[in-house]
């Protein structure tokens, strides 16, 4: 069993994490990382003790991913995917278990990197990709990449700032429920979705 080790995160400096913030705003979707008491609710709709593959789109810094492994199954396995090169590489030198997949690449390449890791589905997505800044074909391409990939029965976990993801995710979702995170800045809502 590989040793749980915190991805200590805050090592990632906040100003690493603006300068990425004003250099690819488009791709980066808050000025400072998630609180706690985000990744809390986020963390909440993962089922840990049934999933055998978790995937996480955006990691950042890797605040969720480090309170992720933490709660990791040891047959369970975490895969991590970040386009952002220098979020990327902080994760890449953090990583220190052998079921957790750090990879440098789009989302919407989900099925791709699935297959080449020798994974069929994903029993969970969570996304912390700022969807809003993003143009429709790119949005409408991860999300299919994300159904495709997900299991029948898989859970989808989005946070965003706005509530402008709550029709299209109703069109793609048979059960949507949103939760406020007030204790974050700013504020965001948390989107589970799934088929079952």
């Amino acid at each position: 069993m590989a040793r749980k080790q915190a991805f200590n995160s805050h090592k990632v400096s906040k100003k690493s994490f603006i300068q990425q913030f004003f250099k690819q705003n488009k791709m980066v979707g808050s000025l400072i990382p998630s609180s706690r008491f985000l990744a809390k609710k986020m963390l909440k709709h993962i089922p840990f003790q049934t999933a055998k593959v978790i995937v996480e789109l955006g990691p950042g810094t890797g605040i969720f991913t480090d309170k992720i492994l933490k709660k990791l199954q040891p047959d369970t396995h975490l895969v991590v995917i970040e386009l952002n090169d220098v979020f990327y590489q902080n994760l890449a030198k953090k990583k220190n278990q052998e079921n957790c997949h750090i990879v440098h690449g789009s989302a919407g390449d989900l099925g791709k990197i699935l297959s080449e890791l020798g994974f069929e589905k994903a029993d969970c997505v969570v996304s912390s990709l700022p969807l809003s800044n993003f143009p429709k074909e790119l949005r409408v391409s991860i999300m299919q990449a994300v159904l495709h990939c997900l299991t029948q029965v898989g859970t989808f976990i989005q946070f965003q700032y706005t509530l402008q993801s709550k029709k299209h995710f109703k069109s793609l979702f048979k059960k949507v429920t949103i939760e406020y995170a007030a204790l974050n800045f700013p504020p965001a809502f948390v989107y589970c979705c799934s088929n079952s």
